[in-house]
């Protein structure tokens, strides 16, 4: 059985959206960052993190790999040129959009005051919408990133698309269309109401 520690509104709802997709045995322990729950299974108590038999994992997307992976859904094989591509989509959007993100984030309330640039944030909202056309444009037929079914780059960007959206961050409406399909989905709800 694993154990997830985090809150909703963060990097945690990945790995626990596709815990809810797998149908996964799991307990949820709603932690902030810093916490002593958090402390106690992270040496920088941050979140998430995802308590397995094997031991603690600390990155969203290791955890959505692994967890993929040992239930050989959401994602392709291992040494496939699918799962090349797959890859190649999960690391584009970390690069390009959770980077972008979190830069802005860390900006506008993370850093102490005095750290803070305010004027970044307009070349972060730049670049946002440089990447977002790009990405609207690789979304192809669809309705998935890599066409019928989703996989993990699938959550990761409509996690991204959410977080995006909340900053008032401009989405093209593929984008949007993709987040709203994804959101649709059965287990989003599921995994959204444990906040």
């Amino acid at each position: 059985m694993y154990r997830l520690y985090g809150q909703v509104k963060s990097r945690a709802m990945r790995p626990l959206w596709l815990l809810e997709e797998l149908g996964e045995t799991f307990d949820f322990v709603g932690t902030d960052p810093r916490s002593p729950e958090a402390f106690a299974v992270s040496p920088l108590g941050k979140i998430p993190v995802l308590e397995t038999d094997d031991g603690l994992l600390f990155d969203s997307v290791a955890m959505m790999t692994m967890l993929a992976d040992r239930a050989g859904r959401f994602t392709h094989p291992a040494g496939s040129y699918e799962r090349g591509r797959q890859d190649a989509l999960t690391n584009t959007i970390n690069e390009t959009f959770d980077a972008v993100l979190w830069a802005y984030a860390k900006h506008s309330f993370i850093l102490p005051e005095d750290q803070r640039v305010p004027a970044v944030k307009d070349s972060l909202r730049w670049q946002f919408g440089r990447y977002g056309a790009v990405m609207a444009d690789l979304l192809g037929d669809g309705p998935y990133l890599m066409g019928e079914e989703p996989v993990i780059p699938d959550i990761l960007l409509a996690h991204c698309c959410g977080w995006a959206a909340g900053l008032k961050f401009d989405l093209p409406d593929a984008l949007r269309a993709h987040m709203n399909t994804m959101r649709a989905r059965p287990a989003f709800r599921r995994a959204i109401a444990h906040g």
